[in-house]
């Protein structure tokens, strides 16, 4: 399998939130465009359902981020196998 590391480090509770919010906004888009470009109301359906995941998902984090406060260790590894 093959990896990539995106993100190793400690960052401050701010510093966190942006640069997940940032990287799950970049997934969202992903999935907005692929309901631009399609006619398929079932996948339309699965990618609204996908980004409503995403957006809860991410609410949730910025919860927890912001309870805990101060450093918090972030780490991010895509995968591909």
């Amino acid at each position: 399998m093959e990896s990539l590391s995106l993100i190793q480090g400690k960052f401050s509770a701010s510093e966190a939130v942006d640069i997940i919010s940032s990287m799950v906004q970049v997934k969202i888009k992903f999935h907005e465009d692929k309901i631009t470009n399609t006619s398929n109301e079932e996948d339309i359906k699965q990618q609204e359902a996908r980004i409503k995941e995403l957006q809860n998902d991410l609410a949730e984090l910025k919860k927890s981020i912001a309870a805990k406060g101060g450093k918090i260790d972030v780490k991010a590894v895509v995968t591909v196998g």
